[in-house]
């Protein structure tokens, strides 16, 4: 079975916000279907954000937003918590790519601070 069919969890303190069914994995990215949890709406302007940044190219702008969204969200594998992850929701749509370590530090991102994950909720 691999990747597809498995379900991944996304949380926003210990609230459910979503889960992904994969369909697809192409290598590094996941992409599959989203339902949207009770927490969700606390988190979606931050995903919009990074989306329309995304689309219009404004990469450091789109990395400075989407820290929020890891400070915000827990992405979790059937096996857990993941270290690190890059998320986009568009749609009822999901495709991310993940890490079981953190990434890399870059120029930009020298050191990368313990998320503070506010709790979230309807």
């Amino acid at each position: 079975m691999g990747l597809q069919g498995q379900v991944w969890r996304l949380t926003c303190g210990d609230a459910p916000a979503g889960e992904i069914l994969v369909e697809e994995a192409d290598f590094p990215w996941l992409r599959g279907r989203f339902v949207a949890g009770p927490a969700f709406a606390a988190v979606e302007p931050l995903f919009a954000r990074c989306r329309a940044l995304a689309d219009s190219e404004e990469w450091e702008a789109f990395d400075t937003a989407y820290e929020e969204v890891g400070k915000a969200v827990v992405l979790a594998s059937p096996s857990g918590p993941v270290a690190e992850f890059l998320l986009h929701i568009q749609d009822g749509r999901a495709w991310f790519r993940w890490s079981d370590e953190p990434f890399a530090a870059t120029a930009e991102h020298p050191t990368r601070p313990a998320p503070n994950r506010p709790p979230c909720g309807p």
